[in-house]
């Protein structure tokens, strides 16, 4: 559903897909997203999905956190925002749609008109001129 991408840190250049919100990040062993970065906090902040379908992230009382350079408190993400975590720089990304596969659709379509024309092809040859 969601990713994040570590731009700095001890998992720079990694991804973490997130799919169960609300989704705790922070340097405890019980966060969800673990990060051990200088600046980050036990349970800095969390991101949940509230009630209008929308991404936010809430920091904790002590924690501070910016979100595409200014400080907040809580703020909706939107895709391609940067998260400043003490040390850490953590870009917001929704993860990538897979195309459903039409495989079998397709094939019982076809195989329906080329049923349907070898119908018509044969009241042709049935029905008398």
């Amino acid at each position: 559903m969601v990713q994040l991408r570590f731009l700095t840190g001890k998992h720079s250049g990694s991804f973490q897909r997130i799919a169960q919100f609300p989704c705790s990040i922070g340097r405890n062993a019980s966060a969800d997203v673990r990060l051990e970065d200088p600046g980050v906090w036990d349970r800095h902040l969390e991101i949940d999905l509230d009630s209008a379908r929308c991404f936010v992230l809430r920091t904790r009382m002590e924690a501070s956190a910016c979100v595409n350079g200014q400080p907040t408190d809580q703020t909706a993400l939107k895709n391609g925002d940067l998260i400043e975590i003490g040390a850490s720089k953590i870009q917001f990304w929704l993860d990538p749609t897979r195309p459903k596969d039409f495989r079998v659709r397709e094939f019982l379509t076809w195989t329906a008109l080329l049923i349907l024309s070898a119908c018509q092809v044969a009241l042709i040859y049935w029905l008398p001129w």
